[in-house]
């Protein structure tokens, strides 16, 4: 088992941000009980495209071993944090643990889901991301878009925003929602989502691809000044 955070920064300086993506790598490497982490750039959530990128609000996730206390995590990690919020002017942190996961996420499998999982009933976080094969990356982006006003409308939905470690090739998407009934409504009752998944195989959009549900344990801070 393993538990999961996701921060969400909104600051109004680019360059600086984008200088501490490029060097917060190397300072979480070696980081002890730290499994997995990626910084993360967002989208706004409108389209799901490159063109949706949000320059204002950056992103990291952390999978931890079971047990690890993310408020005491090791200097590495908790100086990296430090930085990222100092400088910024609103965070959102959200803390999780892992219900189900399928996929690699750069030839890894970063959540260890608990085996309690069928019987979770509380706040839910979905999270998709996916490598796009360069011949597919257009077609995929074409696809996209009409899903998205059925996602907002949807009932349960907290926040949605996209995710990705490149704003071109390397896509996700994270979503808050009340319950994971409100996840099956959606993804059952959206003609346009079904349609793109029963696209993915035969259009082979995704060089990789994951896709995993957590269990929402905490929500603190702010994102677009809203607390989900």
């Amino acid at each position: 088992m393993s538990v999961v955070e996701l921060r969400l920064w909104g600051t109004d300086r680019t360059g600086p941000a984008l200088l501490r993506m490029a060097t917060g790598r190397r300072r979480l490497r070696s980081v002890p009980g730290l499994r997995f982490a990626k910084l993360l750039g967002t989208g706004h959530g409108r389209t799901f495209t490159p063109g949706d990128a949000d320059p204002h609000h950056w992103g990291l996730l952390s999978v931890w071993d079971d047990g690890t206390d993310l408020d005491a995590t090791p200097r590495g990690h908790r100086e990296l944090v430090a930085d990222w919020t100092a400088a910024s002017r609103e965070q959102l942190v959200v803390r999780m643990r892992p219900l189900a996961s399928r996929g690699r996420w750069s030839g890894r499998e970063p959540f260890a889901p608990a085996p309690d999982a069928a019987v979770y009933d509380g706040p839910v976080a979905v999270l998709t991301r996916a490598r796009l094969r360069p011949s597919r990356a257009v077609s995929f982006w074409r696809a996209v878009p009409p899903v998205v006003p059925d996602l907002h409308d949807a009932a349960g939905l907290r926040l949605a925003l996209g995710i990705g470690e490149a704003p071109v090739a390397l896509q996700g998407t994270f979503s808050l929602w009340d319950s994971p009934a409100d996840v099956v409504r959606y993804a059952h009752g959206s003609a346009a989502h079904r349609d793109v998944v029963r696209r993915t195989r035969p259009e082979r959009w995704y060089a990789e691809e994951l896709f995993a549900r957590l269990a929402v344990t905490s929500v603190t801070g702010t994102h677009r000044g809203v607390t989900p």
